[in-house]
């Protein structure tokens, strides 16, 4: 029993970092399903409004180096930035369905895989 219990959860622990991701890896998966990313594109995208109420910027900040908050709910946000949050763009399930979400809100739609490339590659950027 104890050698089942211990299989497990080496199965376990392995299953939880199947998705264990830098933010380089992701840039580089979504560069690979459009073309390379743009920092100055994805600057813009991220303060711009959309056709939609809100920009990416309405809750993480024109520079998301610090907490942001949600612009309805007043939830707090930590820093979007890698270089000021270590855990972002590090688990893929977590950033598709943040993106999924957020770009609803911002687009009215899912970001293409160019427009997640490009915001990315400004994150990168920003400490």
């Amino acid at each position: 029993m104890m050698r089942v219990q211990v299989v497990l959860l080496a199965v376990l622990s392995l299953a939880a970092h199947a998705y264990a991701v830098t933010p380089a890896e992701l840039l580089k998966k979504y560069e690979s399903q459009s073309s390379s990313a743009s920092v100055e594109r994805g600057q813009r995208f991220f303060v711009a409004k959309q056709g939609r109420e809100w920009s990416c910027s309405t809750c993480h900040g024109a520079i998301p180096n610090t907490q942001g908050e949600h612009v309805e709910t007043l939830k707090r946000i930590k820093p979007l930035a890698p270089g000021a949050n270590q855990r972002r763009f590090t688990d893929e399930v977590k950033v598709e369905k943040w993106f999924k979400r957020n770009c609803e809100d911002v687009l009215g739609r899912e970001c293409s895989a160019q427009q997640k490339a490009d915001v990315i590659a400004w994150l990168l950027t920003i400490n």
